[in-house]
């Protein structure tokens, strides 16, 4: 197969290679639009898919991997900042945990960057020193884009990009909402509404399409999707949540539409749909039952307790490294996605529906 070469999608778009360049590279100096050609033309190329020109390191198994001490002997952890995404999250800190206690176990060093910027990580990645990288949550194409540019061995958890081959490792999300409405439909819920930015993640979207599945599947009509609630989008998590969620709910009332159900992307939603219903005067789970997902320690603590689903978090991240050593070793293996089990946790948000 001949290989595809920056020449190559250059031709293709009738644009120089060092425009391509520019725009592969993630480092600045061409448009947004023009980036996004580029991109979409490697990618239908097929200049992602093939052995990374740019590597130098080579497989690095672990039998022939440097001893304990040598600087090759470190996997970098890449978690870019936001505002939910911290090591301090009750999710993500659980999934930095796992990985680094994998990592531990393995006598292989860990370094955590929060870099967002792909022109500052390329002075930080140095593909001679580092075994792999593992991506935790979202990341932005250009930072993914300068990891693969650099050829070193990826995973990511809990995010993927169609623009970039590499293992990923979730939780099974869109299986266990399903069971989660089919649950609750078995109550005699037939009214029920997700709550969640389906763009915000591959998560979020994969666990509407398991409430959608569970919603046809028993002969259910969903909300419009012109419907407010149904994926509020740049809203932050705080009071002025809890206030438009109250809103919503008020005018549900007032209209004799109020779900009996709500299902929410996650347990800090849920958490905060909670509070709102009850500024709103309605009672959970005496009116309105509400689910959350991930399990994380708040859900317990609530009142209240949530419904919700227990993600393994540290075990998708001990999962990941050694995805991660996998790939290392047999780097031309065929690329996996791997889905964790999460199970069902039933506590006193939901109740049956009283007929």
């Amino acid at each position: 197969m001949k290989k595809v070469t920056m020449q190559h999608i250059a031709d293709h778009l009738g644009v120089s290679k060092f425009v391509v360049s520019k725009a592969l590279s993630g480092k600045g100096g061409v448009n947004e639009v023009t980036k996004d050609r580029v991109i979409q033309a490697a990618s239908q190329l097929g200049y992602f898919n093939q052995k990374n020109a740019y590597m130098k390191h080579g497989s690095l198994s672990r039998a022939s991997a440097p001893a304990a001490g040598s600087s090759r002997q470190s996997v970098i952890v890449l978690m870019p900042n936001n505002r939910f995404q911290t090591r301090e999250s009750l999710y993500w800190g659980k999934i930095l945990e796992g990985i680094d206690r994998e990592l531990e176990s393995l006598g292989i060093g860990m370094m955590t960057i929060s870099e967002s910027r792909a022109e500052d990580l390329s002075h930080i990645l140095n593909p001679e020193g580092i075994l792999g990288l593992i991506g935790v949550g979202n990341i932005e194409s250009s930072l993914l884009l300068e990891v693969h540019r650099l050829g070193i061995p990826m995973v990511l958890v809990d995010h993927e990009d169609a623009l970039i081959p590499t293992d990923t490792v979730f939780a099974n999300n869109a299986d266990s909402v399903m069971r989660l409405c089919q649950y609750l439909i078995e109550l005699g819920h037939e009214q029920l509404h997700f709550i969640g930015d389906i763009s915000f993640s591959r998560s979020f979207r994969d666990r509407w399409l398991g409430y959608r599945e569970a919603m046809e599947a028993n002969g259910l009509v969903m909300p419009s999707k012109d419907d407010p609630m149904l994926q509020p989008t740049n809203v932050e998590l705080g009071e002025k949540y809890v206030s438009l969620v109250q809103q919503w709910a008020e005018e549900r009332l007032r209209g004799g539409t109020m779900p009996t159900a709500m299902i929410c992307a996650n347990d800090a939603i849920a958490l905060h749909v909670v509070d709102a219903l009850r500024h709103a005067g309605i009672d959970v789970p005496g009116r309105v039952s509400v689910t959350g997902f991930d399990n994380i320690d708040d859900a317990f603590r609530s009142s209240p307790m949530l419904t919700t689903i227990h993600v393994p978090k540290e075990s998708m991240g001990q999962r990941a490294v050694r995805k991660l050593l996998e790939r290392i070793d047999c780097p031309d293996q065929i690329r996996e996605k791997i889905l964790v089990s999460a199970e069902l946790v039933l506590r006193s948000s939901t109740k049956e529906l009283k007929r």
